[in-house]
């Protein structure tokens, strides 16, 4: 069965595939063309790609769907009985107790306890019940929910102020509030987050602009009675626990010397404060909900705490003046091993390790079988086995590897304590690389612990007792150890199992996780219960990736200059020389209809009954209009003209209090334009440097050393390591290392054919550059725009530039080189000859002739079509403008 995830997938696509099409909101396309940095999509400017997949299958739901309510989706997508039932999880037997008809029978999943509870249906209870639209969007740790949660709102406020709402009409409405909230103190701190994102990386500089100037982010403070925001005002983040805004009789312990009366009035002032809070929430218009960690209340515990947390959202549905949309984030989309039914988009552990967002752990989950009192020898093992494979492993700022290692009971960590620091010893290391952190951890330890991601911290192993779960970033965290069986509630065993998994750029070692028998067949459970996967797919799933880390060698190379032509509109005259002057439109009557007259007779020659009597009458009906102040405001506005004026010319056709058929407008306009809107386009021919580094656009990083650099991180896939080429023992190419290249002719082109030539003759060359593999405006300006065949400017990033030294003021000439497949010579050979280009690659070329044609002194063009090895004449053309470039 395919499950409703993998539906609005495939229609995403396609969705995709036409440019992101939505005739009454177009900038939608807009803001999802900018995630990406060329026409490919696989390049993104900032999100990863199941940030991005999840943010598109919103924007699919809310603007092509117009936000349904998940059942609306399931009825929609599958159209038999037997389908729709099979979807939604339901049981045979349960189907046939309500005799095959579906709405009976979801009207009794509805209503019946008992029936729920026999056939285990409360998960789909709650996709039932809830009056509002709701949808869970399920990535895996590390793949980044608290960012994508940041997109949305991002998008939806840049939406709200691109078009203004003027009805209460949900479907055309976006949100312009947004309440943020996850369960406990710990996961509430990554949601901190939320103000540190780059979301000048997220919205077109024009959308982002408005963004920044509107948006209000409020961390509800402890102890605060009310929410520090403006009751019905837009454009507010409120970030909160669940706690302090969820409905519920608070729990107080009374302080010592309380009497009955006291402890009743702290109870009832609590009360009062949270619903002051959630009133505050209420008040706010156009609001959206995003629960963090959503499993906590939706998955997992569907017992009390997911009533509370839902009564709350109920209150905040029917007192706020509109909430728009539930957004539910999770790395853990299953109950019961059945998958949660409100899931629109899914990404697991599995494909995040393929990704390499998580770290690969394939082939590193081991398991031992030892009896209870042998607890020392495992953990011993563990420690020895550790730092036999990780004792110089470190990350790319230096952080050593790191161990966790989790325990029951602070009772076993205490027995364990000295197996542990005697296995150290053995090991060659010192006992001072231990840390605890449990209940009875001392303000130092818990410092330390929080210390943990400075590449300084001395501490590598780490010794737990119901900490470091959920919420919990220690990417420098390479291997977790659970010792003795642990508790199976929660999914702790799972949670403590994969914290080693968190990813950062630039790693390619794997993770590796420590098991007893008894925590991996744990292990396995809540991964099926949770992920629908196995340890044995979890331990098979390798990274089909690679992460490198580029670091740029030449911060600031000389730019390349060339020629460009810049055009400017100008407005020919000055603005209303002469009055303006209207001529009534053509009458346009309004739309008619066609009256006809019947009567009941017998036909002879037709099974009719209906005979017309009488001829077709026509009746006109009155226009539609617009009246002319409103209609003066409007045209005002459009062509930047005196209002009275033109205020007064319409009351003239019109008469004082006329009204204009709307008919007419576009007539008006069309004058209006003859009239006023006189321009002219001018070229000049400016320089413009361009620069082949721009160091803001990489991560500004500092050495332990003090050194700044400039790091990227790019992804290639596994069997593209092969080019990947570092620095060669050359003053000459790598502005930044290592060089990524496309294809074994572009590697051979560089390495082994060009740069050899030029330290032959390094006085007459400048410098060789691979400029094919920054392909992000942000870190170079060495770029050609051209549009593609629906008109959209793209950009196209040529494979390199040799530059040969100037004379004099007078800068060297460049050779832009691009190599293509050969498949694409006719293609491009025919449309260059013709003038005319239709293919990508034909625009492309275009466009970098129509460069070489403004700089003939200073820029020349080689395409060399090759698959993998290079035609000899070509090379020698490349080589020979190193030899014979100033002749």
């Amino acid at each position: 069965m395919t499950h409703l995830y993998q539906i609005l997938t495939e229609k995403v696509r396609h969705w995709r595939d036409n440019g992101y099409t939505c005739e009454q909101f177009p900038a939608i396309n807009e803001i999802l063309q900018f995630q990406t940095i060329d026409e490919s999509g696989n390049n993104l400017r900032f999100l990863r790609p199941p940030q991005f997949r999840a943010l598109e299958v919103y924007w699919y739901l809310r603007l092509i769907e117009k936000t349904p309510h998940i059942y609306s989706l399931y009825k929609a997508n599958y159209q038999k009985k037997a389908d729709i039932i099979k979807a939604l999880g339901i049981p045979q037997k349960a189907f046939e107790e309500a005799d095959y008809e579906v709405d009976p029978l979801l009207e009794r999943i509805k209503t019946d306890d008992q029936f729920v509870k026999d056939f285990k249906l409360e998960a789909l209870r709650e996709t039932l019940t809830l009056e509002y639209p709701s949808y869970i969007l399920a990535l895996a740790m590390g793949a980044g929910k608290t960012i994508l949660v940041g997109a949305i709102i991002a998008s939806e406020f840049a939406m709200a102020l691109e078009y203004p709402t003027t009805s209460d009409a949900l479907q055309d409405a976006f949100v312009e509030n947004a309440l943020v909230f996850a369960p406990g103190k710990t996961i509430i701190e990554s949601l901190r987050e939320l103000a540190e994102i780059p979301y000048d990386k997220v919205l077109p500089p024009r959308f982002f602009k408005g963004f920044a100037a509107s948006v209000k982010l409020t961390f509800t403070p402890d102890g605060a009675k009310d929410i520090p925001v403006i009751r019905n005002s837009n454009f507010n983040i409120i970030v909160t626990n669940t706690e302090k805004i969820r409905i519920q009789k608070p729990t107080v312990r009374a302080s010592k010397g309380w009497t009955q009366l006291q402890l009743l009035e702290k109870e009832k002032q609590l009360s009062e404060d949270a619903n002051l809070r959630l009133q505050t929430i209420a008040s706010l218009p156009h609001l959206a909900v995003f629960s963090d960690e959503a499993h906590h209340t939706y998955g997992q515990a569907m017992g009390e705490d997911l009533k509370k947390v839902r009564k709350t959202v109920d209150y905040l549905h029917h007192n706020s003046p509109n909430l728009i949309c539930v957004v539910n984030t999770t790395g853990t989309p299953y109950y019961q091993k059945q998958p949660l039914k409100d899931v629109v988009t899914w990404y697991g552990l599995s494909e995040g390790i393929k990704d390499r967002i998580l770290k690969d752990v394939s082939g590193n989950i081991l398991a031992y079988s030892f009896d209870a009192g042998n607890a020392d020898k495992f953990i011993g093992e563990v420690v020895r086995d550790f730092f036999a494979e990780y004792a110089d492993v470190a990350l790319p700022n230096g952080a050593p590897a790191k161990l966790a290692i989790y325990f029951p009971q602070t009772d076993d960590l205490e027995e364990l304590r000295p197996a542990i620091e005697a296995a150290l010893i053995l090991a060659g290391q010192s006992p001072t690389l231990v840390l605890k952190n449990d209940s009875t951890s001392s303000k130092q330890e818990v410092e330390a612990f929080n210390r943990l991601n400075d590449p300084l911290s001395p501490h590598r192993v780490i010794l737990l007792v119901n900490k470091g779960t959920e919420g919990w970033n220690c990417p420098s965290l390479f291997a977790c150890a659970l010792a003795r069986k642990l508790k199976n509630s929660n999914n702790f065993v799972l949670q403590a199992a994969t914290r080693c998994l968190r990813e950062i750029p630039g790693n390619n070692t794997k993770a590796r996780i420590y098991l007893s028998m008894d925590n991996r067949a744990v292990l396995d459970k809540q991964l099926q219960e949770t992920y629908g996967e196995t340890l044995d797919d979890l331990g098979h799933a390798g990274g089909e990736t690679l992460t490198f880390t580029l670091r740029v060698r030449k911060v600031n190379p000389p730019p390349l200059v060339i020629e460009q032509i810049l055009r400017t509109v100008t407005r020919v005259g000055a603005i209303h020389e002469s009055p303006l002057s209207l001529n009534m439109p053509t009458a346009t009557k309004g739309q008619s209809m066609i009256l006809e007259r019947f009567a009941i007779t017998k036909q002879q020659a037709t099974a009719a009954v209906l005979q017309q009597i009488g001829a077709s009458v026509t009746l006109e009906t009155e226009p539609d209009c617009e009246d002319i102040y409103t209609l003066a405001a409007k045209l005002s506005e459009w062509y930047r003209i005196e209002l009275w004026p033109l205020f007064a010319e319409l009351q003239r056709l019109y008469g004082e209090a006329g009204d204009v058929p709307l008919a007419h407008i576009a007539e008006l306009a069309r004058q209006i334009e003859q009239q006023v809107c006189a321009y002219e386009v001018k070229e000049t021919k400016v320089e413009k440097a361009l620069a082949l580094i721009k160091p803001e656009g990489f991560t500004k990083e500092e050495t332990v050393d003090g050194e700044v650099i400039y790091t990227a991180e790019i992804r290639v896939p596994k069997s593209n390591n092969h080019l990947i080429l570092d620095r060669q023992n050359s003053a000459f190419g790598h502005h930044y290392t290592p060089y990524n290249f496309d294809s074994n002719a572009e590697k051979s082109f560089f390495a082994d054919q060009l740069l050899p030539h030029i330290e032959v003759h390094p006085d007459q060359i400048e410098d060789i550059y691979f400029t094919g593999g920054l392909t992000d405006t942000g870190k170079t300006d060495f770029f050609v725009e051209y549009k593609d065949d629906k008109g959209h400017w793209r950009n196209y990033f040529p494979d390199f530039i040799i530059r040969l030294k100037g004379k004099g003021k007078k800068p060297g000439k460049c050779l832009i080189v691009e190599i293509k497949n050969a498949q694409w010579e006719a293609t491009i050979n025919d449309e260059l000859k013709n003038g005319k280009a239709v293919s990508k690659e034909g625009r492309k070329a275009m466009a970098m002739t129509r460069w070489i044609d403004l700089n003939p002194e200073r820029l020349k063009y080689q395409i060399i079509f090759a698959d993998d090895a290079l035609p000899n004449d070509e090379i020698a053309k490349a080589k020979a403008f190193v030899t014979e470039g100033h002749q």
